[in-house]
């Protein structure tokens, strides 16, 4: 099975500038699959992991629990690749559309981070 490839993103002049990170110097990034278009994940990225996310073309990411920075998958296996990098209108939510390696994004073992649903019974508590 062949690895994919990082491939880091252009940063265009002035571009970084568009973000507004909320008080805590953060900003909200969907993470979404290139192949289907499903939302896997939702993580906070302070101004420090975009631009090694843009970078590199892995995304990194700010643990507010453990406070320190990960790239998802150095740890799981489960990494992801960016191909696309946006910013909303407002420049206060940020997607990235990515390759996902592995069996998926979420530490639950499951593809997506989104895969309990309003309208079904709750198997477990929450994880």
């Amino acid at each position: 099975m062949q690895m994919p490839e990082t491939t880091p993103i252009n940063i265009a002049e002035g571009s970084l500038e568009q973000v507004s990170f909320n008080s805590d110097g953060l900003v909200p990034a969907i993470v979404q699959d290139n192949r289907n278009g499903q939302v896997l994940m939702l993580a906070w990225m302070n101004s420090e992991s975009l631009k090694r996310t843009l970078e590199t073309g892995r995304t990194w990411f700010w643990s507010r629990s453990r406070q320190e920075y990960w790239c998802k998958g150095e740890t799981s296996g489960d990494r992801q690749y960016v191909r696309s990098a946006f910013y909303d209108c407002d420049g206060d939510t940020l997607l990235f559309v990515v390759e996902q390696e592995g069996r998926g994004a979420c530490h639950t073992g499951e593809y997506s981070c989104f895969f309990r649903s309003f309208d079904e019974p709750v198997a477990d508590n929450k994880q």
